[in-house]
C-alpha cells in the first residue's frame, strides 16, 4: 500500500500569542494539480497515533473510496493547555477559534491547492476535541462545511450555542456516543454523565433541521471504540 507522510510544521498564533505545532499527513500521490480537501483535528496527536489516521487514509485512497485530502493535526501541550483551547469555558477557547479558523485555515490554504470553501473543509475531535470542533464549525458554518464528534462533552453552554444557531444548513455532523458512557471520568477527577447531554445534542439538532448522522456504539469513553470508527467516518463525509 502506497503511503502518505507527516510532517511536522511550526506556525505562530498572533491569537494564542505561541507556536502551534502542526502534524500534516500528505497523500502518497499528493499533486498541486489536484485539490484536496482538508480534515483538522483537534487532539492531533491522539488522532495520528491513537487513532491511525494516515493509514486509514492510506488505504480508503488506495481503494479509491475517498476524495483526495489532507490532514492536520493540531496536538495539545499538556491537559491543562487542552482545556484552556478547548473547553468553553476555557479562557483561550475564543482564541484557539480564531486560531483554526483565522490563521490555520488561511495558512492551509495558501500552502497547498485546496477548495477553499467551507463544503471543502471539516474539523473531527474526540472528548473535549470534539466540543471544540463542533463550536468552531457553529462560530465559523461558512469556514467549516462538515464536523465528525466522537462522545462530545456537551453542558448547557454547548446546547444555547447550537440552539441559537441560524444556519444549520450550512454544516452536516458526524455524531457518535458510547451506550456506557454514563459514568465518564474527566481529566478533572470528576465522574460526568456524557450520554445523556449527548442525547439531548442529537435532539436538539435533529428539532433545527441539521444534516446529522447520529450513532450510539456500545461501548465506553476511549479510542478502542473511537479508533475503529475512523473509517466510517471518514468515508461517509469524504466519499466519492
Amino acid at each position: 500500500m502506497s503511503r502518505g507522510t507527516v510532517q511536522d510544521v511550526t506556525l505562530f498564533s498572533d491569537a494564542l500569542q505561541e507556536d502551534m505545532q502542526l502534524l500534516i499527513y500528505i497523500p502518497a500521490n499528493y499533486s498541486p494539480l489536484y485539490k484536496y480537501t482538508v480534515l483538522i483535528a483537534s487532539d492531533g496527536k491522539d488522532y495520528f497515533q491513537l487513532g491511525r489516521i494516515p493509514r486509514v487514509a492510506d488505504e480508503l485512497l488506495e481503494n479509491k473510496e475517498i476524495e483526495n485530502m489532507i490532514i492536520v493535526g493540531v496536538p495539545y501541550k499538556n491537559v491543562e493547555d487542552r482545556r484552556k483551547k478547548y473547553h468553553p469555558l476555557g479562557e483561550q477557547h475564543d482564541a484557539y477559534l480564531r486560531f483554526l479558523a483565522h490563521e490555520l485555515v488561511p495558512y492551509l490554504d495558501e500552502k497547498y491547492p485546496t477548495y477553499q470553501i467551507g463544503m471543502g473543509r471539516a474539523l473531527v475531535g474526540d472528548s473535549l476535541a470534539a466540543t471544540v470542533s463542533l463550536l468552531a464549525a457553529v462560530k465559523y458554518p461558512n469556514i467549516f462545511g462538515k464536523v465528525i464528534l466522537h462522545s462530545p462533552m456537551v453542558n448547557e453552554d454547548v446546547l444555547s450555542k447550537v440552539e441559537n444557531i441560524r444556519t444549520p444548513h450550512l454544516f452536516s455532523v458526524y455524531h457518535i456516543i458510547g451506550t456506557r458512557e454514563n459514568e465518564v471520568k474527566t481529566t478533572t477527577g470528576k465522574i460526568e454523565n456524557f450520554l445523556k447531554p449527548n442525547r439531548e445534542l442529537n435532539s436538539l439538532m435533529k428539532e433545527k433541521g441539521f444534516s446529522l448522522f447520529y450513532d450510539e456504539f456500545e461501548g465506553d469513553h476511549t479510542w478502542k471504540h473511537w479508533q475503529p470508527d475512523l473509517k466510517r467516518a471518514i468515508k461517509m463525509n469524504f466519499s466519492l
